[in-house]
């Protein structure tokens, strides 16, 4: 890439790693009209960010690409209520690492300075940077139904077939005899 007299290289995962970052700031935005449960925009714009941090596109969807922020806001609401004041100082944290280090709020950094961001989260709020380690996992690899895992991209990525719905894994619904 060539611009303004600069040759700048970047590798096939880097330019993908932006572009995802670009991506999750652009559209940050809950489906429902830009609403979320729980989440404020902002705070979905830096959790998209952290996010991709964790699960980056590659030849697969980015963790926010396959609904990790709709499926975590979506638990924040109900089962993991519990976390709510967590993620609210977490991601406040990193966007304030952000700011002291680079000028900037984490989702609007670069692709190189969200990777030094996110090892720094990491090293000084372990215990949340691990808890959304945990729930983009559980978001990337879970039941679409959850609000994750959007067309199942992780189970096409693993070459998995989607699951049946549970109680009819015993029936031949193909044959109509239920045997």
């Amino acid at each position: 890439m060539r611009r303004a007299g600069l040759k700048i290289k970047l590798t096939r995962r880097q330019f993908a790693v932006a572009v995802a970052g670009a991506a999750a700031v652009v559209g940050c935005h809950g489906g429902r009209g830009g609403t979320w449960e729980f989440l404020s925009d902002a705070h979905a714009c830096t959790l998209a960010a952290l996010c991709d941090q964790i699960i980056p596109a590659d030849d697969f969807p980015s963790a926010s690409q396959a609904g990790a922020v709709n499926y975590i806001d979506r638990q924040l609401a109900r089962h993991y209520q519990k976390h709510q004041s967590a993620y609210r100082e977490g991601l406040d944290a990193a966007d304030q690492i952000s700011r002291q280090h680079f000028g900037t709020g984490f989702a609007n950094a670069s692709a190189d300075q969200r990777f030094q961001i996110a090892l720094a989260l990491e090293k000084e709020h372990r215990a949340f940077f691990d808890l959304v380690r945990q729930h983009t996992m559980e978001s990337y690899y879970g039941s679409p139904r959850h609000g994750g895992n959007r067309d199942a991209v992780s189970w096409r990525m693993l070459g998995l077939d989607e699951p049946p719905l549970r109680g009819r894994a015993q029936y031949d619904l193909r044959n109509g005899n239920g045997a």
